[in-house]
């Protein structure tokens, strides 16, 4: 049976909801299909406005009790200060009763990233996020470098991501939008990410 996976993120700006668009391509371009959704947002609209911060990209809203339906994720997160947004980590501390019965061990977890600098914490995002992942039981598959060895080797242009996962590079005040070269990043990484899960008997 063909594994059930969906890319959750939390987009304020528009740039992961960019990426997570990339990454689902790899994913269908692999064969298989691919659902894209977003947690709350926890902010009023009223600072959200006083941040500049556009629509939210038109993908429904998942709850954690909707994950068990699913056999793999690709997480969209933004970084803030190396770590999980607000946002994510209000999502990430609903899921105790998840947690408690068990029920995400075993299904399987990737992350993409956007930061604001090269210096933004996309791999401690990523660490950081494994204790989240670890305590569900949860199995990470990185992006590593088989996949995109010359992408990811490449110096010739500023660029996000790593072995860690695909990532974006936002600028200070958001205005860059990932490049052509983190967009094929990302869509190798879903690629990567069902190869790997497709695998898997579910």
């Amino acid at each position: 049976m063909a594994p059930r996976i969906a890319i959750v993120i939390y987009s304020m700006f528009g740039h992961i909801a960019k990426m997570a668009e990339a990454v689902k391509s790899g994913v269908e371009g692999a064969g298989g299909s691919v659902e894209i959704f977003q947690i709350p947002e926890t902010l009023p609209q009223e600072i959200l406005e006083k941040m500049h911060a556009p629509q939210k990209p038109d993908y429904p809203v998942i709850s954690v009790e909707q994950l068990t339906e699913y056999d793999a994720f690709l997480f969209g997160i933004p970084t803030r200060y190396g770590n999980f947004p607000a946002q994510w980590k209000v999502f990430w501390d609903a899921s105790g009763g998840l947690w408690g019965q068990g029920a995400l061990a075993g299904k399987y977890v990737s992350v993409f990233f956007s930061s604001a600098s090269l210096g933004g914490g996309q791999e401690s995002t990523a660490m950081n996020a494994m204790s989240t992942f670890v305590h569900h039981g949860l199995n990470f598959v990185p992006l590593g470098y088989a996949a995109a060895f010359a992408q990811l080797a490449s110096v010739d242009e500023l660029r996000g991501g790593s072995a860690w996962g695909a990532g974006c590079i936002a600028g200070p005040t958001g205005a860059r939008q990932p490049s052509a070269l983190e967009l094929e990043i990302a869509s190798i990484q879903g690629k990567h990410f069902y190869d790997v899960v497709s695998k898997v008997n579910f």
